[in-house]
């Protein structure tokens, strides 16, 4: 929780004063926003097929991070989840945060796959739990792939999994689609820099932005 608000605090910050320590507003020019938005449906990778598809409305902490003792939520009817918003800016926009300020969750999705597997929702109901009782207006989850693949491939797999991500905190605990939104930047940004394809750079990452 102290993290999230920390994160609150640097975005804050340099929305109003320009770069900080903590927290370097990138520009992501070259991305593929408009399929970011559109969100197509692939051949493959293939995202679960249990939860309803993402229709987009207008608009590195080096461990995983968890909340232990507490206990998963209850599940609502997976039919009923709400929709979550894709970023949809005409140019996208991420926050590269100082690694003490990071929330990465290493969750090991299925080769060329965006479904979550059942042995991966502990770790999410946990996360789920934090942002629901915190005071956080919006999260933004961000999908991370290795360098394996191309470019391209790897963007798209990002993508679908932190909407996947995305859609499982809302069917899971009733996150408000309203505080969420998820952007995929493929292998941009490893977390391990002295190794792009390693397996820690394959993560999603929680961002707190207001």
């Amino acid at each position: 929780m102290e993290r999230f608000q920390a994160q609150r605090d640097a975005f804050s910050g340099a929305t109003e004063n320009g770069p900080t320590r903590n927290l370097i507003l990138m520009t992501v020019d070259d991305l593929d926003v408009e399929a970011q938005v559109d969100s197509p449906t692939l051949g493959t990778p293939q995202a679960s097929t249990e939860l309803q598809p993402l229709t987009p409305a207008p608009l590195d902490d080096t461990q995983t991070t968890a909340i232990t003792g507490l206990n998963p939520p209850t599940a609502p009817n997976a039919e009923n989840a709400p929709q979550i918003a894709s970023a949809n800016a005409p140019v996208a926009t991420y926050g590269k945060l100082a690694e003490e300020l990071q929330v990465n969750l290493f969750i090991n999705f299925a080769f060329d796959s965006a479904a979550i597997g059942a042995d991966q929702t502990q770790i999410l109901d946990e996360m789920c739990v934090v942002m629901r009782d915190s005071d956080i207006k919006v999260f933004q989850i961000v999908g991370h792939t290795d360098s394996a693949g191309s470019d391209a491939y790897n963007e798209r797999l990002s993508r679908l999994r932190a909407e996947e991500v995305g859609r499982y905190l809302t069917a899971s605990c009733g996150i408000q689609s309203n505080r969420l939104t998820t952007l995929g930047l493929g292998e941009r940004f490893p977390h391990n820099t002295e190794n792009t394809r390693a397996d820690e750079n394959r993560r999603v990452e929680f961002q707190a932005l207001s």
